[in-house]
């Protein structure tokens, strides 16, 4: 069907099917409204997929997005979502040498083999005690903030009262994180599985005055009201495809291979002129909702660009044979790799890494994190591959800006994902390449993704997962009641790149149907 087979005018079109945009759909079509969703790929989801990326392999992938903590439990509540998420066992395993030995910290499993794990690294109860006393914090934090998500913005001002705690403010929003971590923790390795958390697809230092570092930070510890990172059960499409269906079924018409190339705008009513593969074609709207970047609005709406973004990851999906076996055999690889499992990422390592790269050079000991999604949800693999022991990787390398990439995509990719695999392959007992399944092809099974891949597949702009630097959950000049307004009334932000975007949490969507709704007298 294309849209003009359907009505020549809607309450509302959104732009874009990715989560966010189907959030938005689902709601203003359950209030009653008329929607169109637009877009442009030949399925829904954006970057919140589940394809079989190995020919002939029957593995189901989180490609892009692959873990789950700043989604409200309100909205798959509201929308009556068919999704489930189940909690990792063990939080993260860092595997480090020390005095010649390989040794390394486990985190998870219950407090007291964490505690001892801490002892067991630094060679004293210190090191925990401040675990505990800062991720108390964090977690107060959190419970205090993450509600704040799905409502109206807050002053700065607000937001720091309801915190209600000065040290908690002082530490993650007026002093750049690098400092907190090395007035609380002391071992190196430590200090780094705590930073890990402010550098996701954000390059900065720990100490950048311009506190990036900070916001990503906050971002990664308030999810869920707890910070915790879950996996989603089906993978990330299994989301994508439960808001498709809940938008549907409330009445949404949504539509791929329609490509949205304008909108026209009087602040009243607005046309959006599409393209599909028989030519281009308009519709009508009292409300458009734009699930794509702020450059991508501005070229919609003709306005003047925003800075460019970029991005500074380097994404790789595996599927294994079996899991490695590591240097460390004090720790089962099903643990090791069930949560978050950080390579290069010390302190120094990660400050080292984030100097060479801003210095236009990659990373000689490039750091990264993987987790195997198929150990807390086996769905995703076919019955065989289960009964065969297969599993899945993803690895998440950071401080790999797209300008990197720039001369030579290609080599520069492969040459960073033979250092990267080498990082890991320190710490195992055999090497990974021996444990890569094959696809119907012969070929290994694995695929990497740089920022210029990930612009070319997504439309990201520079490759940035968050679209652009991610803001303050407050209010800030221009922000507007709901962190989604444009400059244009009727035309809204409910992509990434709104205030309170990043990550997938459906919170842009939400908030833009809900600033919707408030206009039109819900």
């Amino acid at each position: 069907m294309t849209a003009h087979e359907a009505h020549s005018s809607y309450d509302a079109v959104v732009v874009g099917a990715g989560h966010n945009g189907l959030v938005a759909a689902a709601y203003l079509a359950r209030a009653g409204r008329s929607v169109l969703v637009l877009e442009r790929l030949g399925h829904t989801g954006g970057a919140a997929v589940s394809p079989r990326p190995f020919a002939g392999v029957d593995a189901r992938l989180s490609r892009y997005s692959y873990l789950v903590s700043l989604l409200p439990k309100k909205i798959v509540r509201d929308l009556g979502l068919d999704f489930r998420v189940r909690a990792r066992t063990i939080s993260s395993y860092t595997p480090v040498e020390r005095a010649g030995r390989a040794t390394g910290l486990l985190v998870g499993g219950g407090e007291r083999r964490t505690r001892e794990a801490f002892a067991q690294l630094t060679g004293s109860e210190r090191e925990y005690a401040s675990w505990q006393r800062f991720y108390g914090m964090t977690g107060r934090v959190a419970e205090r903030v993450f509600p704040t998500l799905t409502e109206p913005l807050p002053t700065r001002d607000e937001l720091r009262r309801r915190i209600d705690d000065e040290e908690a403010w002082r530490t993650l929003f007026e002093d750049p994180i690098g400092v907190a971590v090395e007035d609380r923790f002391a071992d190196d390795l430590v200090r780094g599985v705590v930073l890990t958390d402010a550098l996701i697809g954000t390059f900065a230092d720990a100490h950048d005055p311009s506190l990036a570092q900070n916001r990503c930070f906050l971002y990664h510890v308030i999810g869920g009201g707890t910070g915790a990172w879950d996996v989603p059960v089906g993978g990330m499409g299994a989301l994508t495809d439960a808001l498709a269906t809940a938008a549907r079924e409330a009445g949404a018409v949504v539509v791929t291979g329609h490509e949205a190339v304008r909108i026209d705008t009087d602040g009243r009513a607005a046309e959006i002129t599409y393209r599909t593969a028989d030519g281009e074609a308009t519709v009508g709207a009292r409300h458009v909702l734009v699930n794509a970047s702020p450059q991508a609005l501005a070229e919609l709406t003709g306005d003047a660009p925003p800075a460019p973004a970029e991005g500074a990851q380097l994404k790789v999906n595996m599927l294994l044979k079996r899991l490695p076996r590591l240097r460390d055999d004090s720790v089962d690889p099903r643990e090791a790799f069930a949560g978050t499992f950080h390579i290069a990422e010390g302190y120094e390592q990660l400050a080292t890494a984030h100097a060479q790269a801003a210095a236009g050079r990659l990373p000689a000991a490039p750091p990264s994190e993987i987790y195997c999604h198929s150990l807390t949800d086996p769905t995703i693999l076919g019955p065989d591959l289960v009964g065969q022991g297969y599993q899945t990787l993803t690895l998440f390398g950071l401080h790999t800006p797209a300008r990197l990439f720039e001369a030579d995509n290609d080599s520069v990719r492969e040459e960073l994902l033979k250092s990267t695999l080498a990082q890991l392959d320190a710490h195992l007992a055999e090497p990974l390449a021996d444990c890569l399944a094959v696809d119907a092809d012969g070929r290994p099974c694995i695929e990497a993704k740089t920022p210029l891949d990930l612009e070319r597949d997504l439309r990201l702009p520079g490759g940035n997962i968050f679209h652009r630097a991610l803001a303050w959950p407050h209010t800030q000049e221009g922000t507007g009641r709901w962190g989604v307004e444009t400059g244009h009334a009727n035309v809204l932000l409910c992509g990434a790149g709104a205030v309170r975007g990043g990550g997938v949490s459906g919170v842009p969507g939400h908030n833009a149907a809900m600033a919707v709704l408030e206009a039109t007298g819900a």
